[in-house]
């Protein structure tokens, strides 16, 4: 379950080798939310590629994507992107 879709918190749910875990994480009230299930996996793939086990992988997408959510990026009409340019330096930059 995608955390962006439960209304009071932003929590999701991972499944794998026959056990589940949450997530916690808590919802940003930002209207612009598009790309963030793309932004998700795609961190998530990333920290996999950087060697981090899964649930690591997990916890460091769910910051990344916090914290481009947070960034507040406010360009155009209706739902608009996540400001990925947050991360231009500091913890996400190194591996």
């Amino acid at each position: 379950m995608q955390g962006g879709h439960r209304l009071h918190d932003a929590s999701d749910f991972l499944y794998a080798e026959g056990r589940g875990r949450w997530f916690h994480g808590q919802r940003v009230d930002n209207p612009n939310t598009h790309g963030t299930g793309c932004t998700l996996s795609s961190a998530i793939a990333s920290n996999l590629a950087l060697g981090r086990d899964l649930e690591t992988a997990v916890e460091w997408a769910k910051k990344y994507l916090s914290r481009a959510l947070g960034a507040m990026l406010d360009l155009g009409r209706g739902s608009g992107l996540l400001d990925h340019t947050f991360a231009l330096s500091g913890p996400f930059t190194k591996s």
